[in-house]
């Protein structure tokens, strides 16, 4: 498995986000150049990060994006399945989407689920409240 493009850029975004100062929202062309994202991808990126209710969005010459929750609450796994739908490693682990005759009993489809839940659970307490740098 490998991280999307999309899913990579999300991640940037909102960390980059998370370190405006309080009050400060990030534009699109801030984000982009800071992230080095380019402009008209990102843009369809935090309109799914809006969407899925990780980001606020204000219209206008002074318009911006701000996280919609404390930054401690947002976690990769959030992010990533904003942006690329759930998590899976294998077709196995698809439910319903692997077509192989010993789905019910193949050992690898265990195997695949254990690594799965493994991965699920590392991202789900990566959280961005850890990549806030420090005010000196």
């Amino acid at each position: 498995m490998r991280l999307s493009r999309k899913s990579d850029y999300a991640l940037r975004a909102i960390k980059h986000l998370c370190n405006l100062p309080k009050g400060k929202l990030g534009s699109i062309n801030s984000v982009a150049a800071a992230e080095n994202i380019p402009r008209e991808f990102l843009a369809k990126i935090l309109k799914d990060l809006t969407r899925s209710g990780l980001l606020v969005s204000y219209q206008g010459v002074t318009g911006g994006y701000r996280l919609a929750l404390p930054a401690r609450e947002i976690t990769f796994l959030t992010v990533m399945e904003a942006i690329d739908g759930p998590i899976h490693l294998n077709l196995c682990t698809e439910l319903g989407d692997c077509r192989c005759e010993e789905y019910r009993t193949c050992p690898l489809k265990y195997f695949w689920e254990g690594q799965e839940k493994h991965f699920i659970k590392a991202l789900s307490r990566e959280h961005f409240g850890k990549y806030k740098k420090s005010k000196k």
